[in-house]
Order: C-alpha cells, then sequence, then structure tokens
C-alpha cells in the first residue's frame, strides 16, 4: 500500500489541483514539508492562489506535466484516460487517489469528524470548524469550500481533532477514519456511480460501519433511512431534529425578517443555550444543531458552541452576495441538485425581492437524467428561470440529454424558463430584463460564479 509519508520532501504532483478539495490538500502537503506540482484544466482564484504559495501549476493536462514527480494525486473525476495518468503508468510512477489521502492525514488524531450527506456538508463542516476553533481546539480542517475564518478550506492544527467532509461520490467516504460521523441526509445523487438509493444508503451504512466501539454517529432524525442504519450501530447514536423526539432539537424558533432563525437548543429536554444565527433558512437550523452536536460531543461548552454559531457569517459559493448591479442583488449559490436550488431558492425568497431569477447551470448529464423530473420543479419559487446549457465536468455528452428539454419539461410545469446556453446570452437577457428592487441567484458547482464575476466587471456599461 502506498503511504504518503513515505514521499514526504518529495515532489508530490496533483491533477487537477484547482478544485475545492484537490486545492486544499495541496496547501496541506506544502504545509508538511513536500514539493507540489500539479495542472488544471483552466486558471482560477484557487490555481492563482496556489501558484501565490509557490506551487507550479500547468494549464492543460499533458504528458510532460508529470515526468520527475514521485507520486501522483488524482481525484475520482480524473479517468484513467487521462494523458498524465497514462504517462505515470508509463514511467512507473505510483498513483493515489484524493480520498486515499484525506484518509491518510487523519491518521493520528485523537478525534475526526467527518461530516457526510447530500446536502449541507460544507456548512456544517464549516460550522464545525469555526467552533472548534474559535474555542482554542486547534483543528486541523479540510472542507469543500472557502471560510473566511480558515483563510481558505483547509488548516493544519494540533492532533486532537480533524474536521472533514466526507464525500459519498465514488465510495470517497469509505477512506475516512471517523470517530464521531455526521449524517445530515442520505438522498439520490452521483447516480452515475451507485445503482440506485438503496445503493447509497447501503454505502453509508458501511461509511457509519468505520467508527470505533467508542465513537459517536450522529443523524438527522428525520431521516428513515439513517435512523435504519443506527439501528445497527453499537456505538453511541444520537439524533438531531426539528422535533421534541430528537436528542438536540430547537425550542422558541423564530425568524428575522431575512429568514436568520434563532432558538434554543435542546438536549435531551435540558436547555444548553441560544443560538441566533446570521445564515438564513430552515435548513440552517438543522445544519448548526449538527454542528452544535458534534461540538457538545467533543466536551465544548454549549454557551462557547452557540457564541460561535452566532458568529458565522458562512461559506464562499453558499447563497453568497457577489455584488449590485443596476439596483439589483445578485447571488451565488454552489447548489447543484433539485434539492439545494429549491432550499437556496427558499431562502431568496425570504429577501423580498421584486422580482426573483433563478439562473441555473445543470451540472453533469447523469445527475440531469437521473434527477430530470426533480429539476422541472425545483425552481418554481421564483418568477423567472434561465438555464444554461449542461456542464459536463468529468463526463462526455452523450447526446440523450439537453438543457433545451429541462426548458421544455419546465414550461410544461408552469415555469417561466428559458433556455440561455452561454454566459453572455445569459448575462444579455438579464439586463434586457431585470428591474432595480429584483434578485438573481446563480446556482450550480461548475463555473457558473464565473457569470456573476462577469457581469460584476461589466457594471453598468454593458448595457
Amino acid at each position: 500500500m502506498i503511504d504518503i509519508l513515505d514521499y514526504q520532501g518529495q515532489r508530490v504532483h496533483m491533477i487537477g489541483i484547482g478544485g475545492s478539495s484537490m486545492s486544499g490538500l495541496a496547501e496541506m502537503l506544502l504545509k508538511e514539508g513536500y514539493t507540489v506540482t500539479g495542472s488544471d484544466n483552466a486558471n482560477s482564484h484557487a490555481v492563482e492562489r496556489l501558484r501565490n504559495m509557490g506551487i507550479q501549476v500547468a494549464v492543460g493536462h499533458r504528458a510532460e506535466n508529470v515526468q520527475g514527480a514521485k507520486l501522483l494525486i488524482f481525484s475520482a473525476a480524473i479517468a484513467s484516460e487521462n494523458p498524465e495518468r497514462q504517462e505515470a503508468k508509463r514511467l512507473g510512477i505510483p498513483e493515489m487517489e484524493r480520498s486515499t489521502l484525506l484518509g491518510q492525514l487523519m491518521r493520528g488524531h485523537k478525534n475526526a469528524v467527518c461530516v457526510c450527506g447530500a446536502h449541507g456538508k460544507t456548512t456544517t463542516s464549516s460550522m464545525i470548524a469555526e467552533s472548534m476553533l474559535e474555542c482554542g481546539l486547534d483543528p486541523t480542517v479540510h472542507i469543500g469550500g472557502r471560510l473566511d475564518a480558515l483563510g481558505g478550506g483547509s488548516r493544519i492544527g494540533k492532533k486532537d481533532v480533524f474536521v472533514a467532509e466526507a464525500c459519498e461520490f465514488h465510495g470517497s467516504f469509505l477512506e475516512m477514519r471517523p470517530t464521531v460521523a455526521v449524517v445530515l441526509n442520505i438522498d439520490a445523487d452521483h447516480l452515475d456511480w451507485y445503482k440506485d438509493i438503496d445503493d447509497i444508503e447501503h454505502a453509508f451504512g458501511k461509511f457509519l460501519g468505520l467508527l470505533p466501539p467508542h465513537g459517536t454517529a450522529l443523524g438527522w432524525g428525520e431521516d428513515r433511512r439513517i435512523l435504519r442504519l443506527f439501528t445497527r450501530l453499537s456505538c453511541d447514536k444520537r439524533t438531531f431534529g426539528m422535533e421534541p423526539g430528537d436528542d438536540y432539537y430547537p425550542d422558541r424558533l423564530a425568524f428575522s425578517d431575512t429568514g436568520c432563525p434563532e432558538y434554543d437548543v435542546m438536549f435531551r429536554g435540558e436547555r444548553l443555550a441560544h443560538v441566533k444565527l446570521r445564515v438564513a433558512g430552515q435548513f440552517n437550523v438543522i445544519n448548526s444543531l449538527a454542528a452544535f452536536a458534534a461540538a457538545h460531543v467533543l466536551g465544548v461548552k454549549p454557551e462557547e458552541i452557540a457564541a460561535s454559531l452566532s458568529r458565522f457569517a458562512g461559506v464562499h459559493r453558499r447563497f453568497e452576495l457577489t455584488g449590485i448591479i443596476d439596483g439589483v442583488k445578485m447571488y451565488h449559490d454552489y447548489g447543484h441538485n433539485p434539492a439545494e436550488m429549491r432550499a437556496a431558492l427558499s431562502v431568496a425568497k425570504m429577501q423580498r425581492p421584486n422580482h426573483l431569477w433563478a439562473v441555473m447551470q445543470p451540472h453533469t448529464y447523469s445527475r440531469v437524467k437521473g434527477l430530470f423530473q426533480d429539476y422541472l420543479t425545483c425552481t418554481e419559487a421564483a418568477d423567472y428561470t434561465l438555464v444554461t446549457d449542461i456542464y459536463a465536468a468529468r463526463e462526455k455528452d452523450p447526446g440523450d440529454i439537453k438543457a433545451e428539454m429541462v426548458v421544455e419539461g419546465m414550461r410544461a410545469h408552469g415555469v417561466d424558463a428559458v433556455h440561455t446556453p452561454t454566459f453572455d446570452d445569459t448575462e444579455k437577457y438579464l439586463r434586457s430584463h431585470w428591474q432595480p428592487g429584483d434578485l438573481v441567484l446563480t446556482m450550480g458547482c461548475g463555473n457558473i460564479n464565473l457569470l456573476n464575476e462577469q457581469m460584476q466587471l461589466h457594471g453598468d456599461t454593458d448595457r
């Protein structure tokens, strides 16, 4: 078995280094004394940030990029046909998948808090990480987003606590070493890898099976699949949710005019603390309860957890205000499946805009095909919906699914939807139709965030 420690001080090359997880791992390896190089298919803020740290990053995947490397790191999204992987194989350079690296970096930590679920992982793990940091635990952290409190998506701390997202894509979370497992939800996603929802549930069961006897499982109490898996565990099990039957639940829940919740945290009937969140939406009540439970299990004082959660301002690309143009507020959200888009739009609606615009970049052909019916109504809270072409990511166009088909289905369900294939098309349509007081929410985990940047750059001049 390949061990990352055997390559300390040597050159490690990372394919797709600009990705949210890979860029964080690159930072961690650099700080641990490895020589890191990488490649990505495009320039990005993450790539520029890595270059500023002294990491050499090539744009484009070419065989010569790996020459001289001692170890190759790749993510599950990088196919074996990739020219750099092909060259590494020819040269006999060993390869390690991203999740294996993350699991190895967890070794030696007394506690590993691993957050999994189809929705909410980044926000919840960020809440936990920020609480740990502010409460003096000096955690090591690896999350799939940029958190201002960390100055990025990762940090190296002491060996007491490791906080990480545990993604189910390609079974990646089975490489983790959790002592505290947080299961936010089990939902249909990544159906290019899993056969169906039952197959997904089985994978989550295997993940929970990684917990040691002294570990703790934390799960959303309204998810029947999570509860079914919990019955098979012999370790400590606790639930969080909206009902008094859960171990952690809210009391005296109220929302501000913009949808930000506040509530008393209850634990098995005992009032522990009061939380007043700066992030909106009922789903963030669930996320914050999960984060509270994880910190509570690790012995952090309830009032300290509540104070940290009350200061939490969110993660970049999670309902993030990117600018105001022509009196229109531009937001972006990383949500890339129908459930996440529906949740993000529920928060946008709470802002009481004149008109609400949903701009969707469907992500991967397999996801759109697998969740097609759900896509057709997920933006119904918006007044208007614009749909760009499908973002292929790791996939090749199968030729049997198009963005136009999504738009046609939306219209059949009463959604006012228009196909705007490119960012230029989308910008032109928005500028021609929006009014001051409107709100635009772009959604997707591809490069749709660049539309916000493009429009902010053009400002009021491109009208």
